[in-house]
Order: C-alpha cells, then sequence, then structure tokens
C-alpha cells in the first residue's frame, strides 16, 4: 500500500511540474508568426487600423499600390498602411508592424494579407551599431538609396501570414496579388 501510495505522490508530483513546464512554455508565448497574427487579426476592419494610426502616405509612391518590378519575380506586394509612430522608432517587434499590407478587392475593399517590419539603418545603427536587424529568425533585407520608395535606407522584411505566397512566406512579392 505504501508503494502505491509512493508511486501515486510520484505521479502527481511529475503531472504537477509537468503542467508547470507547460505552463511557463505558454508564459512565454506562442512563435514570433503566431504573435504577429494575433495581435494583427483585428485589423482585417481597414477601419480598425486607421482607427490605430496606419494609414496611406497622403502622396509618392506609397499611397499607390506596390507592383513588382522584377520579370522574374511576378506579382505585388499591395498597399501600405503605414504607422508613423512604429516606423519612426527602432523596436522590431512582431506584435507591432509598422506597415499592414492590404490588397483591393473586385468589390473595392481592401483585404490584409501581408505585414512588412521597418527600420531605418541610421537610426538603427546609432543604437545597435553596424549590425544587420534581425526578425522571426532572419536577416531583415536592406533596401539602399536611391530606391523606388523615396525612402532614405531602411531594413525590412514582408511576411505573408494572412495571404499564402508561392514564392515564400517572407518574399517581398506576391504572384497572386496584383495592383489594378
Amino acid at each position: 500500500m505504501k508503494r502505491t501510495t509512493k508511486l501515486a505522490a510520484a505521479a502527481a508530483g511529475i503531472a504537477v511540474v509537468t503542467g508547470a513546464a507547460l505552463a511557463a512554455n505558454a508564459a512565454n508565448g506562442p512563435g514570433d508568426l503566431a504573435i504577429a497574427r494575433q495581435s494583427t487579426a483585428q485589423y482585417h476592419r481597414l477601419s480598425v487600423a486607421e482607427a490605430d494610426g496606419y494609414g496611406l502616405a497622403p502622396d509618392g509612391p506609397l499611397h499607390e499600390c506596390i507592383a513588382s518590378l522584377d520579370p522574374t519575380m511576378p506579382g505585388a506586394m499591395g498597399y501600405h498602411y503605414a504607422n508613423g509612430t512604429y516606423a519612426g522608432d527602432v523596436n522590431l517587434d512582431p506584435a507591432t508592424p509598422e506597415v499592414l499590407v492590404y490588397e483591393s478587392r473586385p468589390n473595392g475593399k481592401m483585404k490584409l494579407v501581408a505585414l512588412e517590419y521597418v527600420v531605418f539603418q541610421e537610426a538603427w545603427e546609432a543604437e545597435h551599431g553596424a549590425t544587420v536587424p534581425e526578425l522571426f529568425d532572419r536577416p531583415m533585407t536592406f533596401v539602399d538609396e536611391p530606391n523606388r520608395y523615396e525612402l532614405p535606407p531602411f531594413y525590412q522584411v514582408h511576411v505573408w501570414v494572412w495571404k499564402n505566397n508561392p514564392h515564400g512566406m517572407y518574399a517581398d512579392h506576391n504572384p497572386n496579388v496584383s495592383c489594378p
């Protein structure tokens, strides 16, 4: 009887420790992609994104749909709704993308398809030195100037969490997206 009681107590102890470990892992949160998806699900409604400070640039190339200029990588990015507060800092957080990327639907409504994370080179290097920023366990892509976006040099990564991209989750352009 004592042996059964000890085994039951040991099993209960293992269950408590295992449960605590699982709870600790859950407290550390899901992976970066899950965080990005969860924190941006509300932005399927463009009005919510706009209320949270995301918007099209009033002029320049970023107020238009961005299509690929590379014939070997057809497709488009879409419309970039940037949040000036996030775009102006050096924080790279999967929960707060600097840009939400939308495609125009045939009915004229906008559909959230991707996220873009951006940090300007000068600000990044002032705080972190000449290191390449990383997000989603990958180095971000450097875009020098002059560039088609009329922006100073920056690092970026697109993440197609809301629309499948045959070119890959982190490709700039999606062949399943087109500009009107």
